[in-house]
């Protein structure tokens, strides 16, 4: 039975429509307003408050507890330095990837770990022989996701603090509304944002004074459409929508190394050794997988013909669609899209897709499948740059 979050108070009392859908056994708002374009805005335009308190969330601690995360991450936890985050994916023994996710500094010997699915079990069965301790924090540790150009200025009124110093994927504490806290410079929108680690039995208060002095920058609660659309932009993958973990997988097909949804730039080969290390590096001596995560840009007048041939306007929904699609090349299905959506901000339909490496560059022209009332189509695509959307002042 799902569960309210430690802001479901709050955030029941501002959802009009009651929408809520299930994430990992907690409610979470679909969307506030009658329609996620008003909280899309916010986040793009003013500020947004995301409850993403659902994340599996561990803390690791003792003299072993950077061992343990070079141990199991692809990244070079040795380089981690305290105040600093990564982002990383980690594998199993074939270099498939389990989960991604945000690895934090918080001390000397302290991480904190998200992600989202249930690590705990593979984190203590990696720790065997570490002087460590791995505790599941996830209950008793709300998040929030305060995102938007204002975001910086909304946090500076509720702390009484200056952030233009805290860079991208860095982190420290502060104090909200007389509450500890532990602000990270980092986010799931490609835009500038940090996110609020809160006690769970003080997360009301946090909240409360977010949204009294949010109200000069129009800051709004905004729920899983809206944040979807801009992961989409930002062009982040999401588990079991653009790739399948390692731990789910039916068939080889569903499994994925990190070069194949695009993070094989957070993988280090010459490091300490870790927990799929001898596979990628024989993946690479091979030369790389054969498949790669890509973004597409779908040609409107396709999408329009498809939809004039059916006496209709063109109607492109306005939330991104999950459900995977063929990906057609020289008449072949050659892949598949993942992601798909319409960028407001671009005004573009934009995906996701997995493709054979050699349409891995910018300009590869591809056909996705688009059914107008049931009838089967297909329009044409071209490989461009990820992200879709970069934001300067995501990093500034």
């Amino acid at each position: 039975m799902s569960v309210g979050t430690p802001f479901h108070p709050r955030a029941a009392a501002l959802n009009r429509k009651m929408q809520w859908r299930e994430w990992s056994g907690y409610w979470a708002s679909s969307v506030y307003a009658d329609f996620h374009d008003i909280e899309y805005n916010a986040i793009r335009e003013a500020a947004a408050v995301i409850d993403v308190s659902p994340l599996y969330k561990y803390r690791i601690t003792g003299p072993d507890a950077l061992a343990l995360t070079d141990r199991v991450i692809t990244r070079d936890a040795s380089r981690l330095k305290v105040g600093q985050v990564y982002y990383t994916p980690w594998c199993d023994e074939h270099g498939k990837v389990i989960d991604d996710g945000t690895v934090h500094r918080v001390a000397e010997q302290e991480i904190r770990w998200t992600a989202a699915d249930p690590q705990y079990r593979w984190l203590t069965q990696n720790a065997a022989g570490l002087d460590v301790e791995v505790e599941d924090v996830s209950e008793s540790l709300a998040a929030l996701a305060l995102q938007g150009p204002f975001s910086r200025a909304v946090l500076e009124a509720a702390t009484g603090e200056d952030w233009s110093d805290l860079r991208y994927f860095r982190r420290r504490p502060a104090s909200i509304a007389g509450v500890g806290i532990d602000v990270s410079r980092t986010g799931y929108t490609g835009d500038l944002g940090y996110e609020l680690w809160i006690p769970a039995d003080r997360a009301e208060a946090v909240w409360d004074r977010l949204f009294e002095v949010g109200k000069a920058w129009a800051i709004r609660p905004a729920g899983m459409l809206a944040l979807d659309v801009t992961r989409l932009e930002a062009g982040l993958i999401l588990l079991e929508v653009d790739y399948t973990s390692a731990r789910h997988a039916m068939n080889p097909e569903q499994n994925y190394s990190p070069f194949e949804i695009g993070l094989g730039r957070l993988v280090a080969l010459d490091k300490a050794d870790y927990v799929g290390r001898r596979a990628l590096q024989a993946e690479q001596a091979a030369g790389g997988p054969s498949r790669r995560l890509v973004g597409l840009q779908l040609d409107w007048y396709d999408i329009e013909a498809l939809f004039d041939a059916q006496g209709l306007p063109p109607a492109v929904s306005p939330t991104v669609d999950r459900s995977p699609v063929p990906v057609f090349a020289d008449g072949r299905q050659v892949g598949r899209a993942t992601s798909r959506g319409w960028s407001p901000i671009l005004k573009q339909a934009l995906a996701l897709a997995s493709v054979p490496a050699r349409f891995d560059r910018v300009g590869a022209r591809l056909q996705v499948e688009w059914t107008v009332e049931g009838r089967r189509g297909r329009v044409g695509a071209v490989v461009v740059e990820l992200p879709f959307l970069d934001l300067e002042r995501k990093r500034a």
